[in-house]
């Protein structure tokens, strides 16, 4: 141990610094995405089985519902470009960008050189769960996704129905390939209705139950042409346990809304990053 400085107390005093202030952000126009939802119509629907996953596909301009159509259940969420699987949803800048847990506003960034917003939250029914008393929140982007790698790591199991499993079969089977060509493309998750935090002792990552309800939904509008692929977590409502089949688990359901296209008049897709990054090799 390092002997404590004497001016510890004024270094750990110095106030914090934003590190990307929101106001450089390009807004989202959530009024006219309010208005296009009121006219649109769903046109299809996936049910996901509890601690399994699967995939689907949103055009441009359409809105997309997950919820828990029968009892308390997180999922994990992957994106990409529906053109471009190298596209795909960046969690950490997401973080950087917003918050560590994600809301009505926020938008899902997708990965470099595009940098553009993939999805944006149009409608969050957990919107007023804000952070408890414990630090915790709902809708995270810190957490990786429960895998039968670290659960191997840490205990020694061989557990197939962790979230990074059920969406490389999920996009394997999306894309008719092996699990060994799927899996470089499943990537860090949005953990919708996850409720996680960090320790105030030691900063350590936790979990604890979800506020979600059946009826419960969070609700994007999409930026881009996307496929997604979502997996009901092998924890449930990870009140106690995930990676397991001890825990009561539920299935979750994905729905696609169509709005009429004058209701979107003048909105246009967010074209990639304009960064040239010739000049900097």
């Amino acid at each position: 141990m390092h002997i404590r400085p004497t001016d510890a107390d004024e270094r750990r005093a110095i106030e914090p610094v934003i590190c990307y202030p929101v106001e450089g952000l390009p807004q989202r126009d959530l009024p006219l995405y309010e208005n296009a939802r009121a006219t649109a119509m769903k046109v299809s629907e996936t049910l996901v089985p509890a601690r399994d996953a699967r995939c689907f596909k949103v055009p441009v301009g359409h809105f997309f519902r997950i919820s828990c159509p029968e009892g308390s259940q997180v999922g994990d969420l992957n994106l990409w470009s529906a053109h471009d699987l190298t596209e795909r949803f960046y969690s950490g800048k997401t973080r950087a960008l917003h918050r560590t847990h994600i809301t009505t506003g926020d938008s899902m960034w997708s990965s470099f050189p595009t940098l553009r917003p993939m999805a944006t939250i149009t409608t969050d029914t957990l919107g007023w769960y804000g952070i408890d008393a414990f630090g915790g929140s709902v809708h995270d982007v810190i957490g990786t996704r429960c895998d039968p790698y670290t659960g191997n790591l840490l205990s020694s199991t061989q557990y197939h129905h962790c979230c990074h499993s059920n969406l490389t079969r999920a996009l394997a089977d999306h894309l008719n390939v092996s699990l060994q060509e799927a899996e470089p493309y499943i990537h860090d998750v949005l953990n919708v209705f996850m409720c996680t935090g960090f320790t105030r002792d030691m900063g350590q990552y936790f979990m604890k139950a979800s506020p979600v309800r059946q009826g419960d939904y969070l609700e994007f509008f999409a930026e881009i042409d996307l496929l997604g692929a979502l997996s009901a977590c092998p924890g449930g409502d990870c009140s106690t346990i995930h990676s397991s089949d001890e825990a009561q688990c539920h299935p979750l359901l994905v729905e696609v809304f169509k709005p009429k296209s004058a209701s979107l008049k003048g909105w246009e897709p967010p074209q990639p990053n304009g960064y040239d990054g010739s000049h900097g090799r």
